[in-house]
């Protein structure tokens, strides 16, 4: 694809020329990375998304025999930040995630710029010839979810989704009990999600700052005039580029969720609530509650992003069964009740991702191991997240085909809502 931004071009060339703080140096050639790279059998990683993708760089720099070759961001001083998480590690620093591309001895993308990027830089990451790790949501929309998964199919490649619990040892350890019986048959699963977020205020039309290159940070997206409270967190709650708390942080919980239940796809989606706390330019609600029903079992995420609700002590996700239930508090834990309420068995432990980004590099080496998070299962729960807005937007409730990849019944407002249009050039072709 043609780079049609000279000032990102020339953004770039300056950034090169220039070496990054404690110690670790930017190199306009990455010779000297492949030569030990190649010493060491080291699978190469670029990081796209450099605040999330701080976390991302640790982790693979962690990991034995990974590399990160590449940082990228559209911000030159987040930029620095994920070139100093390096240390003295040298990597090469680009605005520019194609330019990742285009360097064939790399191995995989590992993607944590915002949701509206998730599909389209994974398809075009695959169709190079990279694996790709992926945060959640891994989409915008329905279609998207359909795109990123077919991807992976069409050019074999492994994706990994950043929802990490599936890597908890506890946690996976509580789902299979759930599938031995331990509470019986499991009839529904409830979520919660508790925030104290400030308002977004009221964007005024500016300039972007220097340090930014807007055009590109929009990438797949048409265009829409800077504000100044948009980035780089805030378009979480503006539809046009996010999908609000449930795609946020809903999609953590009802994966689980749905991991517990063995349920894929809905056939009833209710969604209800909206923005009451404060008047500013969010669009997505701060409160409200998802329902998802599957035939025989039933799913429910109520967040509260402006009020954590703390007298209430509510869990992450709780199983309700035939003899009891499942309460899991959000980490690497769980715990067994009897029908009334009395504990029978508690573990937990210590949490944490390394074991995640671990998984992929397995996977990625031996096409024998699982991915725990692999994308044609995790984006049925991203999916939960996609029906759910669809129903806030338009009539507060859905039927849908879960035989058909959730296809809509009756629902012509909604069909609307299913994919989304793209900028010149950029729509994700599988």
């Amino acid at each position: 694809m043609k780079i049609k931004s000279s000032a990102e071009s020339s953004s770039r060339r300056s950034f090169l020329k220039r070496t990054s703080l404690a110690g670790t140096t930017l190199l306009a050639s990455p010779h000297a990375i492949r030569a030990a790279n190649k010493k060491n059998n080291a699978l190469q990683v670029g990081v796209m998304g450099l605040s999330r993708g701080v976390a991302h760089v640790r982790r693979f720099a962690e990991t034995p025999n990974v590399s990160v070759a590449y940082v990228c961001d559209v911000d030159e001083s987040r930029l620095q930040r994920g070139a100093r998480a390096l240390g003295k590690v040298k990597a090469l620093g680009v605005h520019d995630f194609r330019r990742i591309l285009e360097d064939k001895e790399l191995d995989a993308l590992s993607i944590a710029a915002p949701n509206f990027w998730h599909t389209p830089a994974a398809v075009l990451a695959m169709q190079a010839g990279k694996h790709v790790y992926v945060e959640k949501p891994g989409s915008h929309n329905m279609a998207e979810a359909d795109m990123i998964v077919a991807a992976s199919r069409k050019y074999d490649k492994r994706v990994q989704m950043g929802n990490q619990r599936r890597s908890y040892p506890f946690v996976r350890e509580g789902i299979q009990r759930l599938r031995e019986g331990v509470i019986g048959k499991v009839l529904s699963a409830r979520t919660w999600y508790n925030n104290r977020r400030p308002s977004i205020g009221k964007g005024k039309p500016s300039k972007p700052p220097a340090n930014l290159n807007y055009e590109l940070w929009e990438g797949p997206t048409p265009h829409f005039p800077y504000v100044d409270n948009l980035v780089h967190y805030n378009w979480h709650w503006r539809w046009h580029w996010g999908g609000g708390e449930i795609a946020n942080n809903g999609v953590h919980s009802l994966d689980i969720a749905r991991w517990g239940l063995g349920v894929d796809l809905p056939e009833r989606v209710t969604y209800n609530g909206g923005r009451y706390y404060h008047e500013d330019d969010q669009e997505t609600p701060d409160t409200g509650e998802a329902t998802f029903h599957f035939g025989d079992c039933y799913a429910s995420w109520n967040g509260s992003s402006c009020d954590p609700r703390r007298d209430e002590n509510l869990p992450f996700c709780k199983f309700y069964g035939e003899k009891g239930s499942m309460v899991m508090k959000g980490s690497n834990d769980y715990q067994i009740l009897d029908r009334d309420g009395k504990e029978l068995e508690k573990k937990s432990g210590p949490g944490g991702e390394p074991a995640h980004f671990q998984n992929f590099i397995d996977a990625i080496r031996d096409k024998s191991v699982k991915l725990n998070s692999e994308i044609g299962d995790v984006q049925n729960s991203s999916k939960l997240c996609h029906l759910g807005n669809i129903a806030y937007r338009t009539s507060g409730a859905l039927t849908c085909d879960p035989k058909k990849g959730g296809k809509l019944i009756k629902s012509r407002n909604g069909e609307k809502l299913w994919g989304r249009e793209y900028r010149e050039g950029w729509k994700p072709k599988v």
